[in-house]
């Protein structure tokens, strides 16, 4: 990406902003933060609405400011589990490579196999979302 790891860490690990830029993310509230060692930790409700679904969930977000890493790991919700994780690399020329990875499954088997019919392009529409986001704050 053509931001700094700085600025990429800034935008994912802004999850109350979500609604306001990511497909399908209807909510999100922040039901706590703490601070634990080096990581801030926060718990989160994200509401999540998809044609005739919707659907709470709540995650832990443990956010490793140092190590430019986020990782997700789930609470309750619809899932029957679901992690994720992100990393920031800062590039010499000023930008930063990103990485993230998403591991889930519904409870809900009509769910789960709605979205696994449109699995991939469901990612890719949401690190477009990522993307777009970055070059409204930082282009």
């Amino acid at each position: 990406m053509p931001y700094t790891a700085a600025q990429m860490y800034g935008l994912v690990a802004d999850v109350a902003s979500y609604p306001k830029f990511l497909p399908w993310c209807a909510a999100a509230r922040i039901r706590s933060r703490s601070q634990q060692g080096p990581a801030e930790v926060m718990e989160a409700d994200l509401v999540i609405s998809f044609k005739v679904f919707r659907e709470r969930f709540g995650s832990r977000v443990t956010l490793y400011r140092d190590d430019m890493k986020i990782d997700t790991e789930y609470l309750d919700g619809p899932f029957r589990y679901m992690k994720s994780n992100w990393s920031f690399a800062a590039r010499d020329d000023g930008s930063c490579d990103v990485a993230f990875f998403v591991d889930f499954e519904f409870k809900n088997a009509v769910l789960q196999g709605i979205i696994g019919v449109v699995f991939n392009e469901a990612m890719q529409r949401i690190v477009k979302a990522f993307e777009r986001r970055a070059a409204e704050l930082y282009g």
